[in-house]
């Protein structure tokens, strides 16, 4: 059985498909079809929701794509939809807004932005040109235009009121936690089809689930996997949820590395990860939208072993390691030997991801990464690069250069740092390295670039690394090198 907060009422379900978006069951079992589907990938947010979670004693507030996530995922929080913002008879600040600001016309994504909206609002005390298009980039609007919608997200702070879940905010927590107070390992058959979804609470039983079925499949986040059901209308046997597990869900900092457990969010680790490489931190608000990366998570995207991930290079690029787990047997290996060819990596049947463990800097280091791609924002890479290098007298002494999007895998760039290292960091050495990156990459064609391009803009990307060291301060513009 999975208990959830539908708004402020105790929601239980325990029939269906376990496959079942929370979109799905809104519309289709509880005829709520204010929250819209749009495109069924998250692309579009015109299914945002909003999920509480009791933190520490408090509520904390994150709005997610319905149509990707799990209703089984659901356990512990609160879900809270477009139908459940009006009070008595009056719009909540946010909706008021939206009709001031005459931020909608045809009013199909509007639901959505609402959401996104309401969340930030509850996370943030003033609002902020750059957080609010932060938070708004993963809902589009094909009419309308973003100016009234941004205008209203402003104003929706007058009066800064306190809505009714501030109000009754106490006894959610103490509503949650009675729920979760009484977790319990989550096993959820369909009679019907005979899905499975498990939904353990400890690592020895994540362990022991995978022994028993070692060809279940993981979701953490879901943000990639559900579209397997959604866009392929694959089916899974079993199913098997990593976010209830607390070993897998912290970050650990020690003297010289970040551990991040496998089902962390972006959204939770962005921090941990930007205190010590602030140079990250564009790449993490251009991954995906916010929803996507409140649900998505850095294990999923290793794991995923798409060579287009955004992250992979930069882990690579860093040295850093994957803790596997089988059973009570654990094992290290370097990030870069984890993947083996498209698609097919070194883990073994049974044996999961438990952490990703990250090299704190080095002092002498420059770290760079960047990521190209036809949208700035919510797009896929066409290559990212990352680099991390020692310069010391001039001279280079170290590299490690990594590349997403270029090859079947994500995976350094060895020519290129052979013909860096030892050479003084100038021009010529910097030339030679571009071309040394032919041998390294043979690119194909696809519907995002040409391998022509791949491959010039790759050998720019060290360009630019080149002129952001020797000139630092001086903003490069890519497209004078693309």
């Amino acid at each position: 059985m999975v208990r959830f907060l539908l708004n402020d009422s105790e929601h239980c379900v325990d029939s269906g498909n376990p496959h079942t978006s929370v979109l799905e069951y809104l519309r289709e079992r509880l005829q709520q079809v204010g929250t819209k589907e749009g495109c069924a990938s998250g692309d579009c947010g015109a299914c945002s929701v909003v999920l509480g979670e009791a933190i520490d004693g408090s509520m904390q507030y994150q709005a997610i794509n319905a149509c990707i996530t799990p209703l089984a995922t659901l356990q512990g929080k609160q879900l809270i939809t477009v139908e459940h913002l009006k009070r008595d008879g009056e719009l909540h600040p946010v909706q008021q807004a939206m009709v001031d600001c005459h931020g909608s016309q045809c009013g199909f994504c509007t639901p959505g932005f609402v959401m996104s909206m309401f969340a930030y609002r509850k996370n943030h005390q003033q609002p902020e040109r750059h957080s609010i298009i932060e938070a708004l980039g993963g809902n589009l609007c094909r009419c309308t235009g973003y100016r009234p919608i941004i205008d209203a997200a402003v104003q929706m702070y007058e009066p800064a009121v306190q809505d009714q879940f501030s109000a009754r905010a106490a006894a959610t927590v103490v509503a949650l936690q009675s729920i979760n107070d009484a977790e319990a390992d989550i096993n959820w058959t369909d009679p019907v089809s005979g899905k499975q979804y498990f939904a353990p609470c400890s690592l020895a039983s994540l362990s022991q689930l995978l022994l028993q079925y070692p060809e279940a499949s993981l979701v953490a986040g879901g943000t990639d996997l559900s579209l397997e059901l959604t866009q392929s209308l694959r089916e899974f046997d079993v199913l098997i949820y990593t976010g209830r597990v607390p070993e897998l869900l912290q970050v650990y900092t020690s003297a010289n590395e970040l551990e991040i457990g496998a089902a962390v969010s972006y959204s939770a680790c962005a921090e941990a990860l930007c205190a010590h490489y602030p140079e990250l931190r564009e790449l993490l608000e251009r991954l995906g939208s916010l929803q996507i990366r409140n649900q998505g998570t850095l294990g999923g995207n290793v794991a995923n072993a798409s060579p287009i991930g955004d992250m992979p290079p930069v882990l690579i690029a860093l040295g850093a390691r994957l803790v596997l787990r089988c059973g009570g047997d654990t094992r290290e290996i370097p990030v870069q030997d984890y993947f083996v060819s498209y698609k097919v990596t070194a883990q073994q049947p049974s044996e999961f991801i438990e952490r990703i463990v990250v090299p704190r800097p080095v002092p002498g280091y420059a770290f760079r990464v960047y990521k190209i791609s036809k949208r700035l924002e919510d797009d896929i890479s066409a290559t990212c690069g990352a680099f991390y290098l020692k310069v010391q007298a001039g001279v280079v002494v170290d590299a490690r250069i990594a590349f997403g999007g270029m090859a079947e895998i994500p995976r350094r760039a060895s020519h290129c740092e052979q013909a860096l290292i030892g050479q003084p960091w100038e021009e010529p050495a910097v030339d030679a390295a571009m071309l040394a990156l032919g041998n390294d990459f043979q690119p194909i064609s696809d519907f995002r670039a040409s391998a022509q391009y791949r491959l010039s803009v790759s050998q720019n990307l060290l360009r630019r690394l080149y002129l952001e060291l020797t000139h630092p301060g001086t903003a490069v513009r890519l497209d004078h090198y693309a």
